[in-house]
């Protein structure tokens, strides 16, 4: 039962039209979650704003009620960040998905908050740039929430973040009013607001508007698999090549449970009988290209490799990609819930990692596969389950949590793309001293003195817990 008064959604009504205002118990059971589906709560009421305009006047509503509210896009999230833990308004941004600008000659673009990520890849191809983040799910995923969450993506090894990649924003702060940080122009002075923006989850303003980078396509690319009889030998690669001097543009791992997955659904060709495979791909000037690949096939057989395949012409290109962008698709043949952890360990680490993953899984009698981006170190165990059990629940609730704190022993981190949301807000006060956590409480109470926007993500409070315990009472299915 909503507690948010009737004159408030007739408001909201007049603010965004009838038909951009869900309030039906059964309309808002799609808001009820987003990729992290064990915590689940319902807001309010979800509007659909469409001008920047439009996003300010709601807040202002919410601020006048004193109703607490947050942005969504896809609710591609896998941390709960799109969780509306107090209930309340949730302003879904997807209808805010308008291109509009591309400046190939100063190399930007200009974005509504909406735009599906592969939207900007497609609508830049043949012009010789592209928007280098791509995310593993930019087929569904917005830009609005790339950059609420800083997310990566298989190129961000040579070509970085999202954060990289934006040059400006224009938003609605706590209060409602409508700023903009940076701009087109490279190098604007002054404190880097832009940088403090991107990845604070949507606790400091709410994006309507985005100044992205565009890069300029490479020459040419080498895209190869290397065949593994072991993920130790994988992961063993994994070093050798980056401590060689080569910065491949890609370098992701699957192992053989979502390899066989993977295979049954599209049938892709991979020898089901490998224990890990490496996507490896090295891009640029066409002059060095062929020596590049000849290290890396090297550098894999050194380690162990069976067999280390070359895409041979873009369509094949394009096919070794496609396998590694709809892994997560795949999952659903192997259960019918999962749980996509998402840890940092610097690469040295990646052997001792996988095996503790390994280990971590048995210990709770949980399957557990893996697909991550190797180059970097940011892995994502997949934890199959059922959600409708709860001792399952609570099991994969555990191991996460002793994934994570390996992941830190490890001098790791807890998140490389998906955030904090509200699964980890736990580990917080493991990741930072007390003085840290003061003074980004402190930036974030400049930006949302009154805390109605997005509260209790990303950062502790009184009383907040962990993965292990977060809202034990509202877990999913329970």
């Amino acid at each position: 039962m909503s507690t948010i008064p009737p004159e408030v959604t007739t408001r909201l009504r007049r603010v965004v039209g009838n038909e951009n205002v869900l309030s039906n118990h059964s309309e808002l059971l799609v808001y009820e979650c987003d990729g992290f589906t064990i915590e689940k709560n319902c807001p309010d009421v979800v509007v659909f704003p469409i001008t920047t305009q439009q996003v300010a006047e709601v807040v202002e509503i919410c601020n006048e009620f004193e109703i607490p509210f947050l942005p969504r896009g896809a609710g591609t999230s896998l941390a709960g960040g799109c969780l509306p833990i107090g209930g309340g308004v949730m302003i879904v941004l997807t209808r805010m998905r308008e291109i509009l600008e591309i400046n190939l000659r100063d190399q930007y673009a200009v974005v509504q908050p909406g735009v599906v990520n592969v939207w900007l890849t497609n609508a830049l191809k043949g012009t010789g740039f592209h928007y280098a983040p791509d995310p593993s799910s930019q087929g569904a995923c917005t830009i609005g929430g790339n950059v609420a969450t800083n997310s990566g993506g298989p190129h961000t090894l040579k070509y970085g973040v999202t954060v990289n990649h934006v040059l400006g924003v224009e938003g609605v702060l706590a209060d409602g009013t409508i700023v903009r940080l940076g701009g087109p122009v490279e190098g604007s002075p002054g404190l880097d607001l832009v940088g403090t923006v991107v990845g604070s989850e949507g606790t400091l303003l709410i994006v309507t508007q985005v100044w992205v980078r565009l890069t300029r396509d490479p020459q040419g690319y080498r895209t190869m698999l290397g065949i593994f009889e072991s993920c130790e030998d994988a992961t063993n690669a994994i070093s050798e090549i980056i401590g060689a001097g080569i910065i491949p543009a890609a370098l992701e791992m699957l192992d053989q449970g979502i390899l066989v997955a993977v295979e049954e659904a599209f049938q892709f060709g991979f020898p089901l009988d490998a224990q890990a495979v490496l996507l490896i791909e090295v891009d640029g000037l066409e002059a060095g290209l062929d020596s590049q690949r000849d290290a890396v096939v090297e550098l894999c057989q050194k380690c162990g490799a069976r067999e280390v395949r070359q895409a041979d012409t873009a369509a094949e290109r394009q096919k070794l990609w496609k396998s590694r962008k709809q892994a997560f698709g795949a999952i659903g043949r192997l259960s019918s819930s999962y749980c996509t952890q998402d840890g940092v360990v610097p690469r040295t680490q990646l052997p001792h990692i996988l095996k503790r993953i390994t280990e971590i899984g048995s210990k709770y009698d949980l399957r557990i596969v893996n697909v991550f981006h190797a180059g970097d170190g940011n892995i994502h165990p997949i934890l199959l389950f059922d959600e409708r059990d709860p001792d399952q629940v609570k099991r994969v609730l555990q191991a996460s949590g002793e994934i994570l704190e390996e992941c830190l022993a490890c001098g790791g981190s807890v998140t490389g793309e998906h955030g904090i949301g509200v699964e980890k807000i736990g580990f917080m006060h493991k990741m930072f001293s007390e003085d840290d956590i003061e003074v980004m409480s402190r930036l974030r109470q400049a930006f949302n003195p009154q805390n109605n926007l997005s509260p209790d993500k990303m950062l502790p409070t009184a009383g907040a817990c962990g993965i292990e315990q977060h809202h034990p009472g509202r877990h999913a299915a329970m």
